[in-house]
């Protein structure tokens, strides 16, 4: 993904699950292989090895997956990514309204805080009648809460 800062732009490496739950976020200057390599060993040192690793068609995910042994497990196609392309979108939202960002370590925070909130409160809205809805939606901000006031 990307993102300017001060008319520089940066990009946003994100890690998705199968279920579009951000695991991973991680802000650099470069989308080379040094970079992917560091964000997909950071990812896998904290989430485990996957069973596949679906990309875009960028060059630098091969070399990347070439050094680590992975090369098998990756996968891309038209649009096998559309999972993490949609994640961006939440995070697009709030960065219009935020008035985008100044520095790249604000864009860091932010990033890596706004996954988690967005994770814990997004529910599956078409998938559950209103009742269960706003009982998940209930507990999650019950547990909120209780984070919170720790």
């Amino acid at each position: 993904m990307f993102v300017k800062t001060n008319g520089e732009m940066h990009y946003l490496w994100r890690a998705v699950d199968h279920e579009g739950e951000v695991l991973e976020s991680y802000v650099r200057k470069t989308r080379d292989k040094r970079a992917a390599l560091k964000f997909l060993k950071k990812a896998m040192r904290k989430h485990g090895k996957p069973e596949a690793i679906v990309t875009d068609r960028l060059r630098s995910y091969g070399a990347a997956l070439k050094d680590i042994g992975a090369t098998a497990k990756q996968e891309t196609g038209r649009w096998m990514n559309n999972r993490a392309e949609n994640s961006h979108l939440p995070f697009r939202r709030r960065e219009r309204a935020m008035l985008r960002f100044r520095r790249m370590r604000s864009l860091q925070k932010f990033a890596s805080v706004h996954a988690s909130v967005f994770n814990h409160f997004n529910q599956e809205r078409s998938l559950l009648n209103r009742t269960h809805f706003k009982l998940n939606r209930a507990a999650a901000l019950a547990e909120w809460r209780c984070l919170c006031a720790e």
